[in-house]
């Protein structure tokens, strides 16, 4: 049988000239004799990645067996009324004081309290005792104890508070009493899922690149590192999502979508919504002086005079903070102070501060979810910014609340998480692998997809002893 001619066999010579000042080998691939040198261990050039630890550090997690979480916050222990009008002119002994504050049916006001009125924009003040009362109309009778009678005109706003009562010998005790009031809150926890998927194919396949992630994992196969990545970032999401949810307005995009059944339709209060709702906020960006925050801490004074108090910032919030304490030093504007270790020329000088104390004590913390340029630390500051947040003060410790669930009151950090779980089913972490690959049997399904989920929400009690940090009124 003849041999054929093609394909023939090869005589072109094995070796060119080639200049030799560009002669750079640039074609590493697989049918080239010469091999790259490789750093096999990849390199981590972001650090840890991961922004979750906030609610680790201030809260604590306890189950739910509940589609809503409810309870009930105490109100304030005095009554005081801020919107009222007078129907006296200025110099009446008498007048007819109308309750105009919101969310009011029927004043807590009765017959025999004395009472101080103060006119809203001068201060001009009255003290007066009670002499009748219409819960209906929200509205009571004064007479004022002052023989120059009313010190300001009717027309302009009112304060009214009670500060005693007085009555007359042998007559009849107080009519009417006072029921206690709470404010009743509540929240609604979220379905969180994410799924990582890779074929049994691929899951065969081996690197030549060692991969890492935040979690210690390492190996040589690809797939490890996608699924520890997918299982980090649902890690971050069970945080931020408490930190960034919002409740889904009546008549909003949310509530009426029908583009997609399997999607939530009712969102949630996370804390920033119900702070900067029922809390406190600091509308400038960073206090950078003591006189700022001495309007913090006269706000807070106001509220639960909480005495230990947590401040977590983004960078230039923790520089601002820094920086003025430090000008407190006499020895600032000339330079260094040694202070009273004696910190001499060759140790390393410590500028910056953990905490200080001026009237309560706030100790101050670095929020990596605030300094992440993927998350709230890429979005824009300074004057023309709105809305951008910079810090949350967050009160330390615990307070006691009726948990109507328990049927008692209990103790609760004032940030808190409540995950779906009963004696069957606990949604606070659940993971599970499906598919015919990596051990699973659960299908034909020629892959192995592994399953998160988690159902959970956020309490922040006693909202009004937190202060948002933010730019924009």
């Amino acid at each position: 049988m003849p041999v054929l001619s093609s394909p023939g066999f090869q005589l072109q010579p094995s070796a060119e000239q080639v200049p030799l000042s560009t002669n750079y080998i640039t074609n590493f691939d697989f049918l080239n004799q010469y091999l790259p040198d490789t750093y096999e261990k990849e390199f981590e050039r972001y650090g840890n990645r991961t922004v979750a630890s906030f609610l680790r550090m201030v809260g604590a997690e306890m189950p739910s067996n509940s589609d809503m979480i409810k309870w009930a916050e105490q109100g304030r222990l005095h009554t005081k009324y801020v919107n009222c009008d007078s129907n006296a002119a200025a110099a009446a002994d008498t007048a007819t004081i109308t309750v105009n504050d919101s969310n009011v049916s029927g004043i807590a006001i009765r017959v025999g309290q004395t009472v101080f009125v103060s006119e809203n924009s001068t201060g001009l003040s009255n003290k007066g005792i009670v002499t009748a009362v219409n819960t209906t109309a929200d509205t009571f009778d004064v007479a004022y104890y002052e023989a120059g009678g009313q010190t300001f005109p009717g027309t302009n706003p009112l304060s009214v508070w009670i500060y005693g009562s007085e009555f007359k010998k042998g007559t009849n005790g107080m009519i009417g009493s006072l029921e206690a009031e709470d404010e009743i809150f509540d929240n609604s926890p979220i379905i969180i899922k994410d799924k990582y998927a890779v074929s049994g194919s691929d899951m065969a396949q081996i690197g030549w690149v060692e991969v890492t992630t935040e979690n210690g994992a390492t190996g040589y196969l690809w797939y490890l590192k996608s699924e520890h990545e997918t299982r980090l970032r649902f890690e971050d999401y069970l945080e931020t999502a408490m930190i960034e949810a919002v409740p889904a307005e009546t008549g909003s995009g949310v509530a009426t979508q029908t583009a997609n059944s399997q999607v939530g339709n009712k969102g949630s209060e996370g804390i920033f919504y119900v702070v900067n709702n029922r809390g406190n906020v600091w509308g400038g960006g960073n206090p950078t002086t003591l006189s700022d925050f001495d309007s913090i801490i006269s706000r807070l004074d106001k509220q639960g005079s909480i005495e230990e108090n947590v401040i977590f910032v983004n960078r230039a919030f923790s520089f601002d903070i820094d920086d003025m304490l430090a000008a407190q030093n006499s020895y600032g504007a000339g330079g260094t102070s040694y202070g009273l270790f004696n910190n001499d020329k060759d140790m390393a000088l410590n500028l910056g501060f953990t905490g200080f104390r001026r009237g309560y004590d706030f100790y101050k913390s670095d929020w990596k979810y605030l300094n992440d340029p993927t998350m709230r630390g890429g979005l824009p500051t300074g004057a023309s910014a709105t809305g951008t947040v910079t810090g949350l003060l967050v009160p330390a410790g615990s307070t006691t609340v009726y948990d109507q669930i328990l049927g008692k009151n209990a103790k609760r950090p004032f940030l808190h998480v409540r995950y779906r779980a009963s004696e069957t089913e606990d949604r606070r972490y659940k993971t599970w692998i499906t598919g015919s690959a990596g051990g699973a049997q659960t299908s034909d399904l020629d892959a192995m997809e592994v399953n998160f989920l988690s159902e959970r929400c956020v309490c922040t009690l006693g909202a009004n002893n937190f202060v948002l940090f933010r730019y924009g009124a």
